[in-house]
């Protein structure tokens, strides 16, 4: 008796260990994703950037921006500071709190309405709002524009590489410096340096593709950095290249067109009607920090085939481990 007591025991344990096993793997199953990994919109992280915003000054409907963020962590809370950068580089900012596993949602036009540019938010602690490390937050932003141009646009993640607050922000800080340096214990992922869209499309098959660059860094307290001199290339489906540049602010957003890229011969001639191409954009010293996306609008999507809406965010070729933000700190209103 005492032995099929024993082996009922043993088989009731083997059980209950492949229960528990399964219930701690439900959650997330898999390897964490190494805070190492540079920045990208496939991960989670303590700072995001929101390549771009949105909203008509008068009403919503046409122009708008709906912004996402989440918590993805199942045990502690998130303050987050929001910082909304026009396109003109005044800041904006406000705080969110997220309790575990909360997602919130919220439109451009109900918090800055009539404005351009990008949002990033950056994880606080709760009593002083210094940034610390909260590698949890993920976001999107769901975009459209007056101008038929619309897409969903995920917010590229950087991870912080160190433990509790950033070093050097404490109870008699007014300021705190998020550095881009790739440095393990006191930074965050670096910066891309060169960024590309892998497919343009000719404007003769009816493709009016949105060009959206920001620059990274600055004073979030007082204004962002600018664009600058920006050096770009543009490929077309047969390897020819042609170099272009311009200037831009803290954000440069423009369609593709014989205006915009300035090239000899210009853009519609170089990409004609069939053909496709492609192009990078960077500082040429490589020396400012670049984030970007494109959108694509074709008013034929219900009649060809090969006609397509949609966007993404721009690809990074090499990065850049000089740039920071200066933040505010003062306590979350939350």
């Amino acid at each position: 008796m005492r032995t099929s007591q024993k082996f009922t025991s043993i088989v009731l344990a083997f059980f209950a260990a492949i229960v528990l096993s399964s219930v701690s793997l439900a959650a997330d199953p898999g390897a964490v994703y190494s805070p190492l990994s540079e920045a990208s919109d496939q991960k989670a992280g303590s700072f995001l950037f929101y390549n771009v915003y949105t909203s008509g000054a008068t009403t919503g409907n046409a122009e708008n921006t709906r912004i996402n963020i989440t918590n993805t962590s199942t045990t502690s809370s998130a303050f987050v500071h929001l910082y909304f950068v026009s396109s003109t580089c005044s800041i904006a900012d406000s705080f969110i709190c997220l309790t575990e596993n909360q997602t919130a949602s919220f439109l451009a036009s109900d918090v800055d309405p009539g404005v351009k540019g990008y949002i990033v938010a950056h994880a606080v602690d709760g009593r002083l709002g210094c940034p610390i490390s909260f590698n949890s937050l993920i976001g999107d932003a769901y975009i459209k524009f007056a101008s038929g141009h619309s897409a969903n646009l995920a917010a590229v993640a950087f991870a912080a590489l160190y433990d509790g607050l950033v070093p050097n922000c404490d109870g008699n800080s007014v300021t705190a410096v998020i550095n881009f340096n790739g440095v393990a214990g006191a930074g965050y992922n670096c910066t891309p340096a060169v960024v590309a869209i892998n497919n343009v499309g000719s404007r003769a098959d009816g493709n009016d593709m949105m060009v959206i660059l920001n620059r990274v860094g600055g004073n979030l307290g007082i204004g962002a950095f600018t664009l600058g001199s920006v050096f770009g290339l543009l490929y077309d489906d047969a390897e020819n290249v042609l170099s272009f540049s311009f200037t831009g602010n803290c954000q440069f957003m423009s369609s593709l067109s014989n205006n915009f890229p300035r090239t000899t011969p210009r853009f519609e001639t170089f990409i004609p009607a069939g053909r496709s191409g492609w192009m990078k954009f960077n500082n040429q010293t490589g020396a400012i920090g670049i984030l970007g996306a494109s959108i694509n609008f074709n008013a034929n999507t219900s009649s060809n085939a090969g006609a397509f809406n949609g966007g993404h965010n721009m690809q990074h070729l090499t990065l850049n481990c000089g740039m920071a933000y200066t933040v505010p700190v003062f306590p979350p209103s939350c």
